[in-house]
């Protein structure tokens, strides 16, 4: 049996999938993990910043986070996270992405702790933490939008980072927006400080730009 297939990521992925269908259809189990800040400031039910994480609104929204996190995560986990975190990088990547689902929250709580009206829910915030830890580690690496579009991942990220910002400033649709944004800082911040070196070597070869020739 192959031992890869139970990385940590492929854990999270299904643990996550077995949650979210569950309870897809379980208005009441939800509504008792969902992120509710008025709820959590009320009754102190401080564990909402992280069951938030592993359910999701509908297929589309947990396919995407899913997919996502699969793809970077295995990349993070096996490949990059070892070679530069050393001993105990598996507990550092959950770390990491579980930091991302509860920091992605903090700005959302604050600003709608008296807002009863607003929830949320999605591993956004930690799926964003895994994409920014990867871009840390080679900043001008394509990413290929349809499989035909190459974009330097240190571009595709900064572009994500404005489009969350503005978004989440117009608030005009039902999307997290700064909970994309506070995982995806959290995950660049904290890989980076886990290993200075690390964060040196990524300033550096951003300077020095893409390698195209």
């Amino acid at each position: 049996m192959n031992p890869e297939i139970f990385s940590l990521t492929n854990i999270l992925v299904l643990l996550t999938c077995v949650i979210s269908f569950m309870t897809m259809e379980n208005r009441a189990v939800k509504a008792q993990l969902l992120f509710h800040p008025a709820t959590i400031r009320r009754d102190k039910e401080w564990y909402r910043f992280l069951t938030s994480g592993f359910i999701h609104a509908d297929f589309w929204h947990l396919l995407i986070n899913m997919f996502v996190l699969w793809s970077f995560g295995n990349a993070l986990e096996r490949a990059y996270y070892p070679a530069f975190l050393g001993d105990g990088s598996t507990l550092k990547f959950l770390i990491l992405y579980l930091g991302g689902i509860v920091v992605a929250s903090i700005p959302d709580y604050f600003r709608n702790q008296y807002n009863s009206s607003y929830a949320a829910l999605g591993a956004s915030g930690g799926v964003s933490a895994v994409v920014f830890a990867v871009i840390i580690f080679d900043p001008w690496r394509n990413l290929y939008l349809y499989g035909i579009i190459a974009i330097p991942q240190i571009l595709a990220g900064a572009g994500y980072l404005y489009y969350s910002w503005i978004k989440d400033k117009r608030a005009n649709d039902n999307i997290g927006h700064m909970a994309h944004f506070s995982g995806a800082i959290w995950g660049f911040m904290f890989t980076g400080l886990m290993n200075f070196e690390l964060f040196g070597r990524f300033i550096t070869k951003t300077l020095a730009g893409p390698n195209w020739w």
